[in-house]
């Protein structure tokens, strides 16, 4: 008797440890996300797991690739590409609960120049002259990418610029590198990027009527998910005051309102088909 009493406590610690691992391993969350969002997305999830304990692993890429990824691994509890081209994609292919949806933010397409624009780029055009280098995104994966190639394709200067972009880079992140690592003269990227690193670059808005589309940033919760309830109450919080005001800070738009003072006739969302014309870049 007297053995099994002093067991008994033994007992109960460990069933208590167990039953905290339990509660541990419930409460952790994982996203695939397009880099676009990157600054605001990690201190987002660093602000949702100190009010909640819930731990949110955060997994960076181009859209497309990220995409991929989650399908390929079937796991994964929320999804939140650049823009809505992606998010199109996922939808038709079964890969999120569109229910879901939300807007988490919206982005404008802008140049994005070393500081003091020492190549004097102030227009769409002088991306074609001479010796400039032009970085994108890969349109096949990156978003900002693919909104690159249609503003200069509804422009008609893709045939002019195409020469001079030698690069395409792998993510959001790493397109707005290859100006404030000075790879290149400008890229066509996002107008948050600035704000990732300031003093490093500078960014050249375009013409209203050269934008085609603005974008937004969508969060939709994954179908592979086993905790579908945390996976909402993370995008709950993104789409929440407390979120919003963080994607602010990091120069982000909050309304459709906002957004369309910089382009009041472009569309928003919709997707962009690459023309059989484009030719990626080869140095």
């Amino acid at each position: 008797m007297k053995r099994t009493t002093a067991i008994l406590p033994l007992l109960l610690v460990l069933l208590v440890v167990a039953g905290i691992g339990a509660v541990q391993a419930e409460s952790r969350i994982v996203a695939f996300c397009g880099s676009a969002s990157k600054p605001a997305m990690e201190e987002a999830a660093r602000s949702y797991e100190a009010k909640t304990g819930t731990k949110v692993e955060l997994l960076f890429g181009g859209s497309g690739t990220m995409l991929a990824q989650m399908k390929l691994a079937r796991k994964g509890d929320v999804y939140i590409p650049g823009s809505p081209d992606f998010m199109e994609i996922a939808e038709k292919q079964g890969l999120v609960d569109p229910a879901t949806r939300r807007i988490l933010a919206y982005l404008v397409p802008a140049i994005n120049v070393q500081p003091g624009n020492p190549k004097n780029i102030r227009v769409l055009a002088d991306l074609a002259k001479p010796g400039i280098r032009v970085g994108i995104g890969n349109p096949e994966s990156v978003c900002v990418g693919l909104y690159a190639v249609e503003i200069l394709d509804r422009a008609g200067l893709l045939k002019e610029v195409q020469p001079n972009i030698i690069t395409h880079a792998p993510s959001c992140d790493a397109t707005e590198a290859l100006v404030s690592l000075k790879k290149v003269d400008a890229v066509i990227g996002w107008d948050v990027f600035p704000k990732w690193n300031p003093g490093r670059m500078e960014a050249v808005f375009l013409k209203p009527d050269q934008l085609p589309r603005l974008a937004y940033i969508p969060a939709a919760v994954s179908s592979f998910t086993k905790e579908r309830g945390l996976a909402v109450g993370f995008i709950d919080f993104l789409a929440s005051k407390d979120g919003q005001a963080i994607f602010a800070k990091w120069g982000y738009l909050s309304s459709e309102t906002e957004a369309r003072k910089l382009a009041p006739n472009a569309g928003i969302g919709g997707t962009y088909t690459l023309p059989d014309h484009y030719a990626p870049a080869r140095r």
